[in-house]
């Protein structure tokens, strides 16, 4: 797997392109008072991705995530979230749980057991086919 982080200051969005997925990066307009804005990329992974997509909200203030993890619940993706004991600020994975969106909350050292687990899954379903 590889992961990417988006630059400060610049909203990362993934966009599907001659049916090739690519990483965007843009200045648009803060959302949720952050640039980079977690609502900018999970709305973009629901829009381009079909129900195979999985949203993880970690510890963070305010409720950035809320609204991208409900598009990507829409499309019949997976929601995670940290829990409280282990989040440093509990304000993002907080908004997404009480609008019932998480479908799992998790410790910090718990997520990446159920990630891989998530991943094996699918990966063996796509073999199936």
């Amino acid at each position: 797997g590889v992961v990417y982080i988006a630059p400060g200051d610049f909203h990362m969005v993934v966009k599907k392109e001659n049916e090739i997925h690519k990483i965007r990066l843009h200045q648009g307009p803060p959302r949720n008072f952050c640039r980079p804005a977690v609502d900018e990329l999970f709305e973009s992974i629901a829009e381009t991705y079909d129900g195979s997509s999985v949203g993880l909200i970690l510890t963070g203030m305010g409720s950035d995530g809320k609204e991208g993890a409900k598009k990507i619940k829409e499309q019949g993706g997976v929601i995670l979230a940290q829990d409280a004991e282990t989040s440093v600020v509990f304000g993002m994975p907080k908004a997404v749980i009480e609008a019932g969106l998480a479908d799992e909350v998790l410790s910090l050292e718990q997520i990446p057991q159920r990630l891989k687990e998530i991943f094996k899954v699918q990966e063996n379903a796509k073999r199936d086919v």
